[in-house]
This record gives structure tokens, sequence and C-alpha cells, in this order.
């Protein structure tokens, strides 16, 4: 403690000439490793303590802390840090690698940088987040800012401030921008909502610089706080809109740009939120606000060079996508009551009849003379268009369920869906049915491949009088189901991979398919519209679609598992897939044409048991892939999914019969049906219960305006400003516009009004445009639209018009510019 005291005890009399050398002192000795929370908390009681013996620290740390980032650009700080860019991925990658070459120039007033020096270990994010919420609580608190020093604060909330308008008006560029409204026509109907956020922000910051006098550089304590409920009513409004829209991608389709678009308009209206709480008087809010600035700082100034950090963000963007498009992929293939397993049973049985039918005809394509390209494209034929016609007959095959299921699972986890211990509950209900029902498809295959290809091999030698296959490939044939003696495990590792991909590629097509409304466009192709009739056009239009995405991924899957062999033996490697259907069908036809001297009970078990094992691979490798892809959209963290195994093998051990069999009563998911379909809503819900309406509303919950003293007994007989109404309806022609729109927006103090405002194409209309409080828009020291018609504050704005007189936070009166800040060591 000592120390620490010592430090701060040169912190305070620094105060007036910050160091940051002093400061990283402090930050070091505080500093310890990310293994030890106890330790971490037991150095920040440390540092509590000190400041509660001896206040005048806490000044003198808060001061130097507030003088040193004044001298560097802190807006930046809160537009930018922790806000995903919308530099494109292939051009910021260029430029760190370029940074590994030649370094590129720090930015030596960001903030970012100061940050980078006094925070330099890779684990002080760890270290940091170990320390209780309660010793920050009681860090904030002591950190009391004399009243000699209130230009600091009021300078930096002028700079809290000016960002929040900054963000303000990148929402609303991000909310009006023409790719979203092109893709998305319905945000027509709520595009005001994103231009209101923007006057409500400009108000609520006039409104707090003139109550708190920050244009004076000093920060009074109004007699009645700012109220900032109407302009957290818009953000809550906007990111209403923003999950309407989402729940809407089903319909409509997203692209990487849209995706990277709304994750930065998500998380601009929270950076928005945190900064209004920032400057508000809950303490508690406050305090939090601050805690996670400082996370977000400390974590980009630790990884702003770091290429890993580029791509995990990239790839969590990529997730995104994959699981908020993945319209149709998921539909029928979870089942969670009997009728459904059932369903899926008859499905499976389809698939496994086409497929014994598949593995032979490839067995005898082994008898043709091709090259290894020729080889390739007929296996990939064989399979893909094999799987393409399953799917048109409403067959399954199986092991493809989990690969397709990541948005289903997504859902399970959404943000809107409860606390993260019963969102995790859910999901590992989700698994034990996504299980259950591979179970039943596996055996549905199985079932019914080995003993249809048992009878096509009996049938040919009937038929032809000699075996289908040799003695010798029939024994390759069960070699390459030994899963000790052969690589049928890491082949049927790789096809889990592949199915995993066919799952992406199918969304992808899905995708596609809606984005660009494939649909549509083929019932207008001129060739089909004069060769087909109407109604079949329209058929096909539907059935493309809705299936594009299916077809492709099939077949692209059928790809895969055709050349790979090939691609293994063009380069020397040892790769190929092996399939539980397919290995299942092979078992067959190698058990019935193998010779009699070389079958025994070894090669039979053996073989059965490689059977079951690639089937666990398959499904293991694919769904694994599958569930990381869902849980990493959602930013699950690994000490989830440490408690998702354990819930999972609890399960196992208390209730085995689930993994098999379907419960009596059957699990309820909010986003999918019992048939595994995806439930997709086309409106929110919002506290009330109600759904957004198409006509959106802007709701003005403050009466009160807040004016600076001077100013206040003037106002004490006048109306104040209230709500904002942008409604079409006129009552006189005959009245001024001016007028007119004033009085539409005038209260008494005695009567209070909700009005409920409609904004719906509001862009064009043209009381909008006139903007009934443009005026507000200036950062002056008094408003006009408080006092219209008030010739006291009219004769004070004259006469501060007197340069003798101008105050000096008159908006035309420039704030200090900030001193060089000091040259950190390299």
């Amino acid at each position: 403690m000592s120390e620490i005291k010592h430090i701060l005890q040169q912190i305070t009399a620094l105060s007036d000439v910050p160091d940051p050398a002093v400061l990283k002192r402090l930050i070091d000795e505080l500093r310890v490793s990310d293994k030890e929370p106890s330790l971490a908390n037991q150095n920040m009681q440390h540092l509590i303590e000190v400041l509660r013996q001896h206040p005048e620290y806490g000044d003198g740390l808060s001061s130097f802390v507030l003088k040193l980032i004044i001298q560097y650009r802190q807006i930046a700080l809160y537009t930018d840090t922790g806000i995903m860019s919308d530099q494109g991925f292939f051009i910021s990658l260029r430029r760190l690698m370029g940074h590994r070459f030649l370094p590129l120039l720090p930015q030596e007033d960001s903030v970012v940088e100061l940050v980078g020096y006094l925070f330099d270990k890779r684990t002080d994010e760890r270290w940091l987040s170990n320390i209780d919420t309660e010793k920050w609580d009681a860090l904030v608190d002591l950190l009391k800012v004399n009243d000699e020093h209130l230009d600091l604060v009021a300078t930096a909330k002028n700079s809290i401030l000016n960002a929040i308008i900054i963000l303000s008006y990148r929402i609303s560029g991000i909310g009006l921008h023409p790719d979203l409204m092109e893709s998305y026509p319905q945000m027509l109907n709520y595009s005001a909502a994103f231009v209101a956020q923007n006057q409500e922000a400009v108000l609520y910051v006039n409104q707090y610089r003139e109550a708190h006098e920050l244009d004076n550089l000093t920060d009074i304590i109004p007699e009645k706080a700012v109220d900032p409920a109407p302009l957290l009513v818009m953000i809550e409004q906007c990111e209403d809109i923003v999950a309407t829209i989402r729940k809407r991608i089903y319909k409509t389709g997203i692209s990487i740009r849209l995706t990277n678009m709304m994750l930065r308009l998500d998380q601009s209206l929270q950076r928005m939120r945190i900064l209004t709480e920032l400057v508000s008087d809950n303490h508690d809010k406050r305090d939090q606000a601050v805690i996670e600035l400082i996370q977000a700082l400390i974590t980009t100034a630790s990884r702003r060079y770091s290429i890993g950090y580029l791509i995990d963000n990239n790839t969590k963007l990529l997730s995104r996508k994959v699981t908020e498009n993945a319209g149709r992929v998921g539909e029928h293939y979870i089942s969670t009551d009997k009728a459904g397993y059932r369903k899926m049973f008859k499905k499976a049985s389809i698939g496994g009849f086409i497929i014994a039918f598949m593995a032979t005809t490839k067995i005898l394509t082994y008898h043709l003379a091709l090259a290894p390209m020729g080889r390739a494209f007929i296996n990939s034929m064989i399979y893909g268009l094999g799987f393409v016609f399953i799917h048109i007959v409403h067959g399954t095959v199986a092991t493809k369920q989990p690969a397709m299921t990541a948005a289903a699972i997504a859902s399970t986890i959404s943000d809107a869906s409860g606390k993260k211990s019963h969102q995790l509950n859910k999901l590992s209900e989700l698994v034990v049915d996504i299980l259950r029902t591979q179970f039943v498809a596996i055996m549905g295959n199985i079932m019914v491949a080995i003993p249809v290809a048992l009878i096509i091999s009996f049938a040919w030698l009937q038929y032809t009088g000699t075996p289908m296959i040799n003695t010798d490939k029939a024994a390759h044939l069960l070699h390459d189901l030994d899963p000790f003696r052969s690589l049928a495990l890491p082949h049927a590792a790789i096809a889990g991979v592949y199915l995993f991909l066919s799952g992406l590629i199918a969304g992808y097509y899905d995708n596609l398919a809606v984005y660009n409304q494939i649909g549509a466009r083929i019932q207008r192709h001129r060739l089909l519209k004069y060769l087909l009739p109407k109604a079949w056009l329209q058929r096909l239009g539907g059935f493309v679609e809705s299936n594009l995405g299916a077809i492709m991924g099939n077949f692209i899957f059928g790809v895969f598992l055709g050349s790979t062999a090939t691609i293994g033996f063009l380069f020397g490697l040892p790769i190929d897939i092996r399939h539980i259907a397919f290995a299942s069908a092979n078992l067959a036809h190698g058990l019935f044409n193998i010779s009699a001297n070389q079958l025994d009970w070894q090669i039979v078990l053996l073989s059965v048991l490689g059977v079951g094992l690639i089937g666990m691979v398959n499904l293991m490798v694919s769904f694994s892939l599958a569930l990381f892809v869902a849980l990493r959209s959602k930013e699950v963290k690994f000490v989830d999914w440490s408690r998702l195994t354990k819930q999972l093998f609890s399960h196992i051990l208390t209730h085995p019969s689930d993994f098999f069999w379907p419960r009596d009563k059957p699990m309820k998911y909010a986003r999918i049906d019992s048939q595994g379909h995806m439930i997709f809503d086309d409106t929110t819900s919002n506290q009330s219960g109600h759904p957004i309406p198409n006509n959106y509303v802007v709701r003005r919950l403050s009466d009160v305006k807040i004016l600076p003293k001077s100013k206040q007994k003037s106002m004490q007989n006048e109306q104040a400003v209230t709500d904002i109404d942008y409604s079409n309806q006129t009552s006189n022609d005959n009245v001024d516009p001016a007028l007119k729109s004033r009085a539409a927006h005038t209260t008494t103090n005695q009567v209070s009004t909700k009005k409920i405002i409609d904004l719906d194409d509001g862009l064009i209309d043209e009381e909008l445009n006139s903007v009934p409080y443009t005026q507000d828009i200036q950062y002056d020291k008094a408003h006009t639209a408080f006092n219209e018609g008030n010739q006291t504050i009219a004769d004070d704005e004259s006469n501060d018009s007197n340069p003798d007189n101008k105050a000096a936070g008159d908006a035309k009166t420039p704030l200090p510019k900030p001193k060089k800040p000091p040259n950190l060591p390299s």
C-alpha cells in the first residue's frame, strides 16, 4: 500500500503537468496475472482504501487523468473505439500485413495510443475483467473533482456531447442508406424514426449544454436534471426497427455489406446509449458506462494491429450472416414429437433406398477405363445428382441434418430469448432433439440401404451368373471400413467437414435466391414465357426460389464427395471420404461378394464397428462446426461451452432414452415448431407487447426544458416547448406557417399531453422539411425556440451581440485548442 500511496502523492503533485509515465507506474503496481482474480481485487481494494484515507488524492488523480486525456483527441474514442469499421476485410488485411514489414506511424494525438502505452500487456483485458463491479463503483465514487477543476469536466462533457451528435448523424446515415432502403422497402415506413432520433439528440445536447452551462467551461448542477428519456426512447425504437428487419431477412435476404451495416448500426446505437448514460445523473448507469468504455478502449488499443483479431471479427460477421439468413436451410431437420420422429424415419428410408442404387452405380463405374478427371466427374455426378433427386422426392440423407441447423441453434440463444442460463438449458434440450433426429435418420438410411444393396447383389448374381464385383474388390470395400487398419475415421471427418460446408452453401444460395428475387426474374424470362404456360412458369419460379439452396447444397456436396479421392491421387495425398449411408451399402456388397475362405467373424465385426464409428465421426464433426458457427454468431464464451457440455453429459446419465426415442412431453421452442420448421416473425414486439405498426411513432416523454439559472426567472411565465408533432394536418390556412408550426409544438405546464406523432413518409413531408426547431440545432448559449416573442431574452441577446459582452461559450467563439500531447516513450 505504501508504494501506491507514494505514486498517488506524485500524481497529485504533478496534476497540473501530467506525465503519462507516472500513471503507468500506478497501473503497473496494480497489475497482476489474469489467473489471479483475488489478487486483482485485493490490489484494487488497497487503492480504494488509500483514496478514502486521503480524499485529496482522489481529486489529484481525477484532475491528472482529465488533464492528460484533454491533450488528446477524444471524440474518436467515443465514436469509433469498439465499433466495427466499414473498411473491407482484404483492405484491412493488406494494411496490417504491411505493418509487419514497414510499421504504421502511430497517431500520437489519439487516446488509443495513450491507452496502448499505459496498458501494454496482452493479459490486461482479462486482468481488468476479473475486478468486481463493486470495486469499480467504489473507485469511481472516490474520484471526485473539486470546483476549481470543473472546467476539465466541462471540456470532457463537451467532447461526449459532440460524440453523441456525430453518432446520431451516423445512425441516421446508416438507417437512410440507399442499400438498406433498396433491400428493405419497409424501411420507408420507419425512416422518419432515424431522423427523429437525430433531432432528439440535438435537442438533448442543447438542453444539457445550457442547463449545465458547459459553453462557459463550467459544470453547474441544475435544479432539475435534463431528462434523457425522449432520446433513449428514440434509440430503443431504432433498435426495434433493426430487430424487425432481422426477422424479415428470410424474405428479403442479406449481403455481407448489409450485415456489416446493421452490425455497425447496432453498435452505434448501443454506444450512443452508453454516452447518454455517461453524462446522466444516474450514478449506477454512469459507472457501468465508464467501465464499458474502459474495456472497449483497452481491447481496441491492444488489438489494433492484430491480424488475428481482424480475422476473428470478420468470421464473427460471416457467422452472423450465415445464421441470420439461413432462412429455409434448417426447416425439416429437427423433430420434437413422435409424429415428426416417424416422418423423419420415412424420409430417411426413401434416402436409404436411393443411396443403395447410388453406391451400386459408383462401384460399377470402377470397371470403366477413365482418366482421373473423368472418374472425378462421373463420381461427382453420381453423388450430386443422386442427392438432388433424394431432395426432390422428399427423402433425406443421414448426417446432413446437424450441418443445416445453425440458424435454429442461433435462434435458441437469440438476444431476446431470456437469460444466458435459461438459453443454455434450451440449447442443451435442442441438441438432444437434434441428436435423436439424427439417430432415427441414420437408422432409416442403413436399415433400408443394407437390405436393398444385398438384394441388388443377389439379383445381379442370379441374372448374370457372375458376382457383381470380384473377391479382391469386395475385400477392398471391407478394408476401407476397418477403423484401425485404414484411414476410415479421418476420411469420415473430411466428409463431416463437407457436410458442414454444404449447409453453408445451401444457406448462401437460399439467401441469393431471395436477395436477388430469382423466382420473379425467372417468371419474366422472355424465352421461358414463350415456351411455358403462365401457371407452369409461376410454379417453376416459386420452386427454384424455394429450393435453390437445397439443390445447390446437395449438388456441390456431391461434387465434394466425388472429387476428393481424385484430388488426393493427383497431389499424392491419402485423402478420401467415408459417409455412413454409403459405407453401409458397401458393407452389404462386400460381405455378399467376398469369398468364403476370406470371411471370418473379425472382418464382420470390424466392418460393422467401422460403419458405426464413421457415422459418429460424420455426425460429431458436422454438428460441432454448425454449433460453433451458431454460438460464435451470438458471441457465446468458452465458459458457456463447458457448461453446455456438462448439461449434455448429465442428460445422458439421467435420461439416455431421450437420445433415441421421443419424449412423452416434447420440448417447445420459440423459433422452431414440432416439425423443425423455423418460425419467422414479420414484426417484433415492444415492451407493451404490441407489434410495431407500419406507421411508426415518436413519443415525447418530457415537458420541461432546463435553462441556465440566469435565464430561468424570465421564463417562469412562459409556455414551454414540449411535444414534437410532424402531423400533416393543418387547422388554418391563413395562419403564418411558422406560427402554425410553433402552435402545434406548444403546451402549457398545467396541461401535460402525450401526442402520438405519425412520422410515416416524413422525408418528403413539407412540414418536416421546415424543422420546427431549426434554430435549436445550434450550439449557442440561448435558444430562440424557448422564447419566441420574449422581449427580455431578446434584449439579452442583443446585449450579447456586443463584442465586449460576448460570452466565452458563444458558438462563434471556439473552445480552446488542446495542448500538444506529451511524447510517449517508444
